[in-house]
């Protein structure tokens, strides 16, 4: 990767506790280079309106923008625009898609199928749809090795299950699931697929169509977008099919006091004025991660990922979680030492200006499943190098002198 790109990040300038900030907590969110700053404060300078309402020259442009906004995003994807839905993030986008699907092909009796090493927002939308239709919620396990046992998942997988959500890349574990393979089995038993891919779409190259999922799901604050902007893809046929999570302005075709009709996707789905200089900003980061390439992007993430596993794996006072193989794996290591509690692990790497994870990662079923209350979390993207990586390992080998 070209050293060039950490110029692009203002916020890389900064020093924590008078050491440069190594910034390794990019599974939780990413940092922002220059060009999506001031694509979403052009916005507002120089092209600020509401969308899809007014006549005006001004209304037109920023319409103009936030659409042209959706055709980057739908083609980072290998998508079309109108199956590019708009939402907060990846945890709203996993609620419409629950809410959706629930209402339309789940009935008591059915079953929802997920997995151990989901985030909970790939777990609780179903948890609580299951509840609302009377659906019987069913995990497939994970192995030892962090992998995802897909002779268990056969086994649960029958025609009674009606969804099955699973994600693309573990933000604990960072396996990469073979979510092809999964969903053309799911789809012989008659089942919908749910990808969470909010760790894998920001470091993978990810073509929906090949993905073979139903329903794709990822967020842009962790691709180098603003907060508060998120995609649901979906099928334009199926996303016709699914009625509205919100209801309000701008979704509808008629209203009267009694009854409405709802729009076509996506707008159907993004009732009320939306998350108009975050789309805006998101375009920009696609651009950004198009214009260095998502298989250079991979293949960086790769090699500093292998970096750190070798270094992990050669310290007896750590464990390692997930598959050993960097190839396996999304641009992230979750690690635990030994007799040291990941919070206090985490404070002291914060003293020499290095910032990882520390905690249960949004996923409490899986560290239940290995034991364990909470994990440490390095993780990076294309602005981490191989020296902050090799700070890291060092200031870790420090914290252990002081704790052990």
């Amino acid at each position: 990767m070209d050293e060039r790109i950490r110029d692009d990040f203002p916020i890389l300038r900064r020093h924590e506790h008078g050491k440069p900030l190594v910034y390794l907590d990019s599974a939780a969110t990413s940092m922002k280079p220059g060009a999506v700053i001031e694509a979403e404060a052009d916005f507002y300078r120089k092209s600020y309106a509401n969308v899809r309402r007014g006549v005006y020259e001004l209304a037109a442009e920023a319409t103009d923008l936030y659409e042209g906004a959706r055709a980057k995003v739908a083609s980072f994807i290998g998508a079309r625009p109108d199956e590019v839905v708009f939402t907060r993030g990846t945890t709203e986008a996993l609620n419409l898609a629950a809410w959706g699907l629930g209402e339309t092909y789940v009935d008591p009796g059915d079953e929802v199928l997920v997995t151990e090493m989901e985030h909970h927002a790939n777990l609780l939308p179903w948890q609580e749809m299951a509840r609302r239709q009377g659906a019987h919620l069913r995990a497939a396990a994970v192995t030892q090795d962090g992998e995802l046992d897909r002779d268990d998942l056969r086994r649960k997988l029958s025609p009674r299950t009606k969804v099955l959500a699973l994600a693309h890349v573990s933000n604990v574990l960072g396996t990469v699931n073979p979510v092809a393979e999964v969903a053309a089995e799911a789809h012989r038993a008659g089942t919908r697929v749910v990808v969470d891919a909010a760790q894998s779409v920001p470091h993978l190259p990810v073509d929906v169509r090949e993905l073979g999922a139903d329903l794709v799901a990822f967020s842009g604050h962790k691709m180098l977008g603003p907060t508060g902007i998120g995609i649901l893809w979906g099928r334009n046929d199926l996303l016709s099919e699914l009625p509205p999570l919100l209801t309000g302005g701008e979704m509808v075709r008629e209203v009267w006091l009694n009854w409405a009709t709802w729009d076509s996707p996506p707008a159907r789905f993004e009732g009320g004025t939306p998350p108009i200089a975050q789309a805006i900003g998101l375009g920009a980061a696609a651009d950004y991660l198009r214009a260095i390439g998502m298989d250079e992007v991979r293949r960086h993430g790769e090699e500093l990922t292998a970096l750190a596993l070798d270094g992990l794996l050669g310290r007896p006072y750590v464990t390692v979680y997930g598959p050993r193989d960097p190839a396996l794996r999304g641009s992230l290591v979750s690690f635990s030492v030994a007799g040291i509690h990941p919070h206090d692990v985490a404070t002291l790497l914060d003293q020499e200006g290095i910032a990882i994870r520390a905690g249960h990662h949004c996923a409490q079923p899986l560290h239940r499943r290995f034991g364990i209350p909470a994990s440490c979390r390095a993780s990076f993207y294309v602005y981490t190098t191989p020296d902050e990586v090799e700070r890291f390992l060092a200031a870790l080998d420090r914290v252990w002198e002081a704790l052990r």
